[in-house]
């Protein structure tokens, strides 16, 4: 049973003003902090800004065990330990940026019961070494934020969300909470049935934010740096955010901005990591700085006073869009956030779209290697991905529809590679054991084989000869690792399986894991063309975008572009279709009759010409080929259908 603190116990606003120096709750905190604290499992849909974060962070303080804070983003996680860092509260996160010493000392940290908060993303739960650490610890608050990423139609399906309520479960949480800003009715049913959050525990605040001014703006490719460039130069300066979709765009875009003599840097995911933390930092210590970036950047951003969010392209959908511009005015201050939709841009997010959606030819293939492997298994996700020129991620969706539909029961994900460097001899290390221990140690390393620096060892075969349990092994090195005897790394993460049925008919399968993943592009395509119904909208545009969240204005808000206009709609306006460069094409027909077994397909030719990578590609090189993405300005169906004429 979880241990449960009534408010009876704890004055949770001396909690809160010792800790957060906050005299006040916003709306939903408490709600949301109560439940918890009473035992339960809860949800909280709160805007971005709203203060979801304290919802777990002030519980971890009053509960006895570990919160565990699952989070697929790197900067939320940077930022907020820091954050509770300053407030003397003892957090930390596991993610591949770490030293092997910050490793171990957080690790060390977990097992003294110290740590009070822990970050980790959801592919952490796929590392066998942290799940047998894990479920020794007493978790007492299992947190999972952006928790719309476990609704298979909502706007950021992630399989691995679908995972971690029997994560929660393995590791005998004791309460669960969902948090995320940008859920629909729908999506977060998804939440409260995958969660099991009882209907009462589910608590959203309103979207509606009164201080903040919603402008969109039709704009032409050519137009559109003077457009920027003058917005930025007539308005008062401020900490801005230019969102933007490709990392080559925030390049050049940020490069144009200080030539002109602002305080602008780019961000994007393609960045080693000490130059985003940089960019990051000089942007949160900054009074009117300028960060151009990639969506990767903003997420759990921990700054009030962001005057201003431009959108450079649009965003790929409204929940997208209201996320991004929920990182302005935090503070309650006015703020201004302006989307330039140029009609232009709408073909590369199509693209996006497009590349995740894999072909008949290769869904077949992938469901007949699965189905094929005997009733249990195992697999690498990132060689079927090649194998099967589908994305990983696109490969880990398919899996899990086959584990929803009953096919496949997944097992726990283990390394394929485990290497270790000794830091002192063998003899060294045997003198710290007795015993049976020293016995299976040493019994252990001999099964070793040495390369030219590292150990490598086969944990299958090493199980079978030493009568062991392959977790008694990797435990036993993962110890050795911790005390610096040896230093480990491991490599090739492979997932089990065991059949449950065998499919009466594979073609049939194949075709109905297509047609989802087809409602899928179809759904997202949809999502895209919402935002232009939103600019175009006549009415005031910021009660649209609530409605899209069950949240319509009872009144027009006043200060939205409709609004300011007089009730005038805009119109995005439209371009002339691009047509295929026919040199272009000749050349790609060529190079396909020279690299069939990469370009065969037409939806690889097309997917090549208009930009869109794919791990077969990307594998041959092809993405360096001048003619890649040569026509990208061209609709993918239009070079699809050319394609399939050949």
């Amino acid at each position: 049973m979880p241990t449960t603190v009534t408010p009876i116990e704890v004055d949770l606003y001396a909690t809160l003003k010792q800790h957060f120096s906050f005299d006040e709750f916003r709306p939903g905190q408490r709600e949301v902090i109560e439940h918890l604290l009473a035992g339960n499992n809860a949800a909280a849909v709160f805007p971005t800004g709203g203060g979801k974060s304290l919802c777990y962070q002030l519980p971890a303080l009053l509960l006895p065990g570990l919160t565990l804070v699952v989070s697929p983003l790197i900067a939320l996680m940077k930022d907020q330990i820091d954050a509770l860092a300053a407030r003397s509260i003892a957090a930390a996160r596991l993610d591949s940026t770490l030293s092997a010493d910050e490793y171990r000392q957080v690790m060390e940290d977990i097992r003294s019961g110290r740590l009070r908060l822990l970050y980790v993303a959801p592919e952490r739960f796929n590392n066998e070494r942290f799940r047998e650490m894990i479920a020794r610890v007493r978790v007492s608050l299992f947190a999972v934020d952006e928790a719309h990423c476990i609704s298979e139609w909502g706007h950021n399906f992630r399989p691995d969300y679908l995972k971690l309520a029997a994560f929660a479960q393995e590791c005998k949480a004791e309460r669960l909470f969902a948090l995320t800003a940008t859920a629909t009715e729908s999506v977060l049913q998804d939440i409260c049935r995958e969660f099991h959050i009882k209907d009462g525990c589910a608590v959203r605040t309103g979207f509606y934010r009164d201080n903040l001014t919603l402008l969109s703006t039709p704009v032409s490719f050519d137009e559109r740096d003077d457009v920027l460039l003058g917005r930025l130069h007539q308005r008062p300066r401020g900490p801005t955010i230019v969102y933007v979709t490709l990392q080559r765009t925030s390049e050049e875009v940020a490069a144009r901005l200080a030539s002109a003599g602002l305080p602008a840097r780019h961000y994007h995911a393609g960045m080693k990591n000490e130059q985003r933390a940089a960019a990051q930092d000089w942007f949160i210590a900054s009074d009117d700085g300028i960060v151009v970036a990639t969506i990767a950047f903003g997420m759990g951003i921990d700054k009030a006073n962001i005057r201003y969010v431009y959108h450079y392209n649009p965003p790929k959908s409204l929940e997208n869009y209201s996320q991004e511009i929920g990182r302005a005015g935090r503070d309650g201050v006015p703020a201004t956030c302006e989307m330039f939709l140029c009609r232009d841009d709408l073909n590369v997010l199509e693209n996006f779209i497009y590349g995740d959606t894999p072909t008949a030819a290769a869904v077949r293939s992938l469901v007949e290697q699965v189905f094929s492997l005997g009733e249990n298994f195992d697999l690498s996700i990132y060689d079927a991905a090649h194998k099967h020129d589908i994305r990983e991620l696109v490969v880990r969706t398919l899996l899990t529809y086959l584990q929803l539909e009953g096919y496949l029961e997944g097992g726990t994900p283990f390394y394929a590679n485990y290497q270790f460097k000794p830091r002192m001899s063998s003899a060294e290390i045997l003198t710290r054991f007795e015993g049976e221990r020293r016995d299976f140690v040493a019994r252990m390393l001999a099964q070793a084989v040495k390369a030219k620096t590292w150990f490598s060892i086969d944990l299958e075969r090493a199980a079978t000869r030493l009568g062991a349990p392959r977790e008694r092994i990797v435990r036993a090195l993962d110890y050795l690792g911790e005390q610096q005897m040896l230093e480990v790394k491991v490599a090739g993460v492979r997932h089990r399986f065991h059949v449950l049925q065998q499919p009466a008919d594979l073609a049939a399968l194949s075709t109905d894991l297509c047609e989802r993943m087809q409602r899928r592009e179809e759904a997202d395509l949809r999502r895209l063309a919402q935002i232009v119904e939103l600019v175009e909208h006549d009415g005031c545009q910021t009660s649209l975008l609530g409605a899209y969240f069950g949240e319509p204005l009872e009144q027009p808000c006043g200060h939205c572009s409709w609004c300011l206009s007089g009730g005038n709609a805009a119109q995005a306006g439209t371009t002339a279709e691009a047509e295929i460069d026919e040199a272009s094409w000749q050349r790609a027909v060529s190079l396909r009759s020279q690299r069939p077994e990469v370009l065969g397909d037409p939806v690889a030719l097309a997917r090549f010409l208009c930009g869109i990578s794919s791990p077969r590609l990307a594998r041959a090189r092809l993405a360096r080929d001048p003619l890649f993405g040569s026509q990208a300005a061209v609709a993918f169906g239009r070079v699809l259908a050319r394609a399939k004429e050949l």
